[in-house]
């Protein structure tokens, strides 16, 4: 089977009515649980950035304590999947503020976490790969923006 382009997607739910519509989100819903979370932010959390970021931070401090720390492997896939677990989050909202934020409390996580990255050169990687991305999603924002959060890289010593 061929996939459809999103502008012959577009074309044919115009056609739709609201009830086969509805049908379809139910069954695009049922389908993976990537669409149920998308569906999720954008019914209940798109209209509060600030308690969707909360709770995603509260989510990745969750899953930091809960990482393996009987060796740097453990600790990398753990990483790993929390960041994979973030991008995702991110994905969903498509706002440079909240990648900037999420990707700096990340970093913050990863910098004050216990055994020290710096005793793992892949996991110093990983970090130093987050902060050139949040720093470049940071230029696409308002100057005043850039300014406060530059003044958190400084005061956390995130540098």
């Amino acid at each position: 089977m061929k996939t459809a382009t999103i502008k012959i997607l577009k074309d044919e739910l115009k056609h739709q009515s609201s009830d086969e519509l509805l049908e379809l989100c139910l069954k695009l819903v049922r389908f993976k649980k990537e669409n149920k979370e998308l569906l999720t932010y954008l019914l209940f959390e798109a209209s509060n950035e600030d308690r969707y970021i909360e709770s995603i931070k509260l989510e990745v401090d969750e899953l930091f304590n809960e990482i393996n720390t009987k060796s740097f492997f453990y600790i990398r896939k753990s990483v790993r999947k929390i960041l994979s677990t973030l991008k995702k989050y991110i994905r969903y909202s498509k706002k440079k503020n909240t990648e900037v934020e999420l990707l700096l409390y990340f970093c913050l996580k990863l910098k004050q976490f216990t055994p020290s990255i710096l005793k793992s050169p892949r996991l110093q990687n990983i970090y130093d790969t987050q902060m050139r991305m949040a720093k470049k999603a940071m230029e696409n924002l308002h100057e005043d923006l850039q300014y406060d959060y530059n003044m958190f890289i400084e005061d956390q010593d995130l540098i």
